[in-house]
């Protein structure tokens, strides 16, 4: 081990600015139970930006020090400081998630039996010390950018089909389908025999899709995008949804297909819709506006938020351990991840890079390599 960790963090001050900086902190040292991870890579997720740059206009963005030590500054408007009041002053860790190689170990005998190996884990930092318990241990051979998203999307992709068997569904409809997460729903779900809808909105997305085996793929900038919706969704039965795209009229535009699918065939009007209980999930904002919401699909429906570690937490303990086994089999095939650009934690602070990956680009992933 070095001396050295450095840690990327997003800071809000009172005076409206917003400051992206690199910051050395304190080495950790591992408890009895714990190890110290060398972290060599770690995507940058959706999740990692809503940290990064909070609600800050990055059009103002403006870069400052040096090459190796950048600091981003960008102003916050005022009428969006009072929601993240309780981030004002505090120098807020980036980053989600991360592997690499286990380079200090604890005194327990499960500590020391990760020494050496590659481990997937939550936090950031060049250096993260963890409990045994959090680390996810990987088949001897996998490498540490294949491990690098092992968390946030496969598991997130895994509880969506587990939720959809806990709550009596047999079918989901996903939005922005084409994404990283998306590619292993379809995956999970073309193993496991689970019948998925997805919506897409460009015609290389429906057949990059297509291509790898997807049976049901709609597109949103199709005029006969609503009646082809429909008509998969009629045939899978779904009545569950999970959209990242958050703001807009999408959600209602699925749960109108759903009750529209459901009500086909009814001969017998009802003035409250169907019986049958249409769900839509929304675990992203793609775009921050207002939900909309016309409702033409009855009385027994819900729009939820979507929350990984809350969905985690109703799954169960058993579930999960299942699920977090499943991934770290499968990593390089279900649940493998591309990445179209690495970049140096410095290099994530250049504007340059900000632009690109703040685009948030369906097939445009990017890798951290903490290490350099």
């Amino acid at each position: 081990m070095t001396d050295k960790n450095i840690q990327l963090t997003s800071t809000i001050s009172e005076d409206n600015k917003l400051t992206l900086a690199l910051q050395d902190i304190d080495m950790p040292q591992p408890g009895a139970d714990e190890v110290v991870v060398r972290i060599e890579a770690a995507p940058l997720n959706p999740s990692d930006l809503a940290v990064l740059f909070s609600v800050a206009d990055m059009s103002t963005a403006a870069q400052s020090g040096t090459d190796e030590n950048p600091v981003i500054t960008a102003d916050v408007p005022a009428k969006f400081m009072p929601s993240v009041k309780t981030r004002v002053g505090k120098d807020t860790p980036v980053g989600n998630e991360g592997a690499g190689t286990v380079v200090a170990a604890g005194s327990s005998d499960a500590a020391q039996a990760l020494m050496g190996k590659t481990v997937a884990v939550i936090g950031g930092g060049t250096y993260h010390c963890v409990n045994v318990q959090s680390c996810l241990a990987l088949k001897e051979g996998t490498t540490a950018t294949e491990a690098a998203s092992s968390f946030v999307n496969p598991l997130t992709a895994l509880a969506m089909v587990e939720t959809m068997r806990a709550e009596g569904h047999k079918a989901i409809v996903h939005a922005a389908a084409a994404s990283s997460l998306g590619q292993m729903l379809n995956r999970i779900c073309m193993a496991d025999g689970v019948d998925l809808v997805n919506i897409v909105r460009r015609d290389e997305q429906e057949t990059l899709l297509r291509d790898m085996g997807a049976k049901y793929v709609v597109n949103s900038s199709s005029e006969t995008f609503l009646a082809d919706l429909t008509a998969a969704i009629a045939e899978t039965g779904a009545t569950i949804s999970f959209d990242p795209i958050g703001g807009g009229q999408l959600s209602s535009d699925i749960l109108n297909c759903m009750e529209a699918a459901i009500t086909r065939d009814v001969e017998e009007y009802s003035v409250y819709g169907s019986n049958t209980f249409k769900q839509a999930y929304i675990y992203g904002a793609l775009n921050r506006g207002p939900i909309t919401l016309n409702r033409n699909f009855g009385f027994a429906w819900g729009v939820n938020g979507f929350l990984l570690f809350n969905a985690l937490a109703k799954l169960g303990t058993k579930t999960v351990v299942k699920m977090r086994q499943r991934v770290a089999d499968e990593i390089t095939t279900t649940f493998a991840s591309n990445y179209t650009h690495e970049v140096t934690l410095a290099e994530a602070l250049h504007l340059q890079s900000i632009a690109a990956y703040g685009k948030q680009a369906t097939g445009e992933k990017y890798l951290i390599t903490p290490q350099g």
